[in-house]
C-alpha cells in the first residue's frame, strides 16, 4: 500500500467526504440512499458515530462507522457501512479501515465488536475472518419502520 494512504475519523462535515459516501453507498447496496448534508452533520455530531474514511492520495476510497453502545452485558461497538471503492478493492483498504475500527473499540473500552455481512459478500466475509471475526450462532432480525 502506499505511504499515502490513511485512516480518519470524520469529525468535521465536508463537501468532499459527503461526496465520497454518496459514492461509496451505492456500491454497498443498491438500496442505499443519498445522504444529505444533515444526516452527515447527525453522524458526525453524534457521541456514538465514528465515521472512518480511507484517504488515498488526497480522496476517500473506503469508509465504515463503529457505533458504540451501552448495555446491560457492558460496552458493545457495531460496525456499519463498510465499503471500498470498486476500483480500489484488493488493496488492504477494507483490512486498515477494520484493524483501525478496532484499535479505536479497544480505546472507547468496548467489550465486544459486532458486523453482520450477507453471504454474498464472499471477499468482505474472508476478510472479517481473516482479521479475527468469528462467525456467531445467532439470527439477525430487522423491521422496517418506514419505507
Amino acid at each position: 500500500m502506499n505511504d499515502s494512504m490513511r485512516i480518519v475519523e470524520i469529525t468535521q462535515y465536508s463537501e468532499k467526504a459527503l461526496g465520497a459516501l454518496n459514492g461509496l453507498l451505492p456500491q454497498l447496496s443498491t438500496s442505499a440512499l443519498h445522504l444529505s448534508e444533515v444526516e452527515l452533520r447527525e453522524i458526525i455530531e453524534s457521541n456514538s458515530s465514528h465515521l472512518l474514511m480511507a484517504e488515498w492520495d488526497g480522496r476517500y476510497c473506503g469508509t465504515l462507522t463503529l457505533i458504540t453502545l451501552n448495555a446491560p452485558m457492558g460496552r458493545k461497538a457495531w460496525i456499519e457501512d463498510v465499503a471500498v471503492d470498486e476500483s480500489e478493492r484488493g488493496r488492504g483498504i477494507g483490512g486498515m479501515l477494520l484493524k483501525y475500527a478496532v484499535v479505536l473499540a479497544r480505546e472507547l473500552d468496548v467489550k465486544t465488536v459486532n458486523l453482520t455481512s450477507r453471504p454474498a459478500r464472499e471477499a468482505a466475509n474472508e476478510l472479517y475472518k481473516k482479521i479475527g471475526f468469528t462467525q456467531r450462532e445467532t439470527n439477525v432480525y430487522q423491521l422496517k419502520t418506514r419505507a
